[in-house]
């Protein structure tokens, strides 16, 4: 069971679609579209506040259960790249997953920008647990998933935790599952939030994430 979710979760990690030439744009987000801007070193631990259409959520970053995981979601959520993006991906029983950006060329300017892997150390994809998924070695992105339960199978996979919710697992757990995994990633890619609007208007989303002393 945990190694077909976990098939499941590295396929949908997979960005290959081409972008639409009607795709969402926003010339305010250029900053988003800079990737070598953003690549500060993370503090050793960090709180990342998320406020959501269903609440707040907190989740605590520890980087040394892993560094370089820690300093990209750091980055992210710093330049605001997780603001407006919908929790596309919602399986219960299993995890939550987010991470793709609602403006088509802001995806496009972090699709290829890989980061290495992260042995996994002290931490495991318990409850609660924040991790990046991935399509294969050295392959994560911006996707990240936050897991309903003890799914520590998917330690000897090759997913390494980066951070914990320590307040608002409540929050999490109402994310709204009817759509379960029928949002087509690809979609997403060549279209963005208009996709997701038009086809999945009940989502719920990041109204903001912000990194907190």
């Amino acid at each position: 069971m945990i190694f077909r979710a976990a098939v499941s979760l590295i396929a949908m990690a997979l960005t290959m679609a081409p972008l639409s030439a009607h795709a969402e744009d926003d010339p305010s987000k250029g900053k988003l579209r800079n990737p070598a801007a953003a690549s500060e070193r993370a503090p050793g631990i960090y709180k990342a506040k998320f406020d959501t259409s269903k609440g707040v959520f907190m989740v605590e970053v520890h980087r040394d259960w892993a560094p370089v995981g820690a300093d990209r979601f750091y980055n992210l959520v710093k330049i605001g790249f997780y603001d407006g993006v919908r929790f596309f991906r919602v399986v219960p029983g299993f995890m939550v997953q987010f991470g793709i950006n609602g403006t088509p060329t802001v995806q496009a300017a972090w699709r290829d920008q890989r980061i290495k892997d992260d042995p996994v150390r002290s931490s495991s994809n318990k409850r609660g647990y924040v991790t990046f998924a991935h399509a294969g070695p050295d392959s994560r992105t911006t996707q990240v998933f936050i897991n309903f339960q003890d799914n520590s199978g998917l330690d000897s996979q090759g997913f390494p935790p980066f951070g914990v919710v320590i307040d608002g697992l409540e929050v999490v757990d109402k994310i709204n599952s009817q759509y379960r995994e029928q949002p087509s990633q690809t979609k997403i890619q060549d279209e963005g939030n208009i996709y997701l609007n038009r086809e999945f208007p009940k989502l719920d989303f990041v109204k903001k994430a912000t990194v907190v002393p």
